[in-house]
């Protein structure tokens, strides 16, 4: 007999699985995540897109922590099963197939993984948002200049290049921009053009920059050494979720 107090113990704990999927003929491995103890039934979707190492358990732990505010959380991958970069240089390599050959493959990769998160039974598909990091950052203004009918795009230390300026008027979400404001690794000339695509093509956008942060200042294993050009900063960590947060209350309201 199955005492009723550890089957609601049994029903309080987070849930997490790999989730197998395809691309057309390349297969993908993402990381789900929902709390149903937290809420239930359906409730608002985030897809999470991973750094240039693909995706490691720091996107899984971002799965697990949207899980537990009530959403169901997808992380996507973008490189295929088994691709995991080991080093900088690899990942730069794996990173640029993408981010600076073909966007259309990485619009391709990044709604493959929405398509995932919009089918699970828990997914309200009329409140669903996309967050990346780094590489995933780039990819989520993709996903959103791909036309993508979701509710709003967060970039966190993304790249803001825009290589087809003309695809803004794609967009039909909201997009936040969480940006360190002493990021080498994002030009002036690429913010501007960022900036007036957005105001060219009317979306509704915004872009927050955090003092001392460089790039990757959400990244808890990256030191605090901000001459490297890639360091974490607690505060600024910290604060862009909270705006993330309140991007959501304002979005899934």
């Amino acid at each position: 007999m199955i005492a009723i107090g550890s089957v609601l113990a049994a029903r309080a704990e987070m849930h997490t699985e790999t989730v197998e999927y395809k691309d057309g003929d390349t297969v993908l491995e993402g990381y789900l995540a929902y709390d149903d103890s937290v809420a239930q039934g359906k409730r608002p979707g985030v897809l999470i897109v991973h750094q240039w190492m693909g995706l490691t358990d720091y996107e899984k732990k971002r799965a697990e922590m949207l899980a537990k505010l009530g959403y169901v959380a997808f992380a996507a991958d973008i490189y295929g099963k088994g691709v995991r970069p080991k080093d900088a240089a690899s990942a730069g390599k794996e990173a640029g197939k993408y981010r600076s050959g073909d966007r259309a493959l990485l619009r391709g990769r990044v709604n493959a993984g929405l398509d995932v998160l919009e089918k699970n039974e828990r997914t309200d598909t009329k409140r669903v948002a996309a967050i990346g990091y780094c590489f995933g950052g780039t990819t989520v203004i993709e996903l959103a200049r791909s036309g993508a009918d979701i509710a709003g795009v967060v970039s966190f230390h993304g790249g803001l290049d825009s290589p087809k300026p003309a695809d803004g008027k794609n967009i039909k979400c909201k997009v936040l921009v969480c940006h360190g404001a002493d990021d080498k690794f994002v030009s002036a000339a690429d913010e501007a053009a960022f900036e007036d695509e957005m105001r060219q093509a009317k979306v509704d956008w915004r872009l927050i920059k955090y003092g001392g942060a460089v790039h990757g200042f959400t990244m808890w294993n990256e030191g605090s050494d901000n001459s490297k050009g890639m360091a974490y900063n607690e505060k600024a960590d910290k604060r862009s979720w909270e705006d993330m947060k309140m991007f959501f209350a304002e979005i899934f309201q």
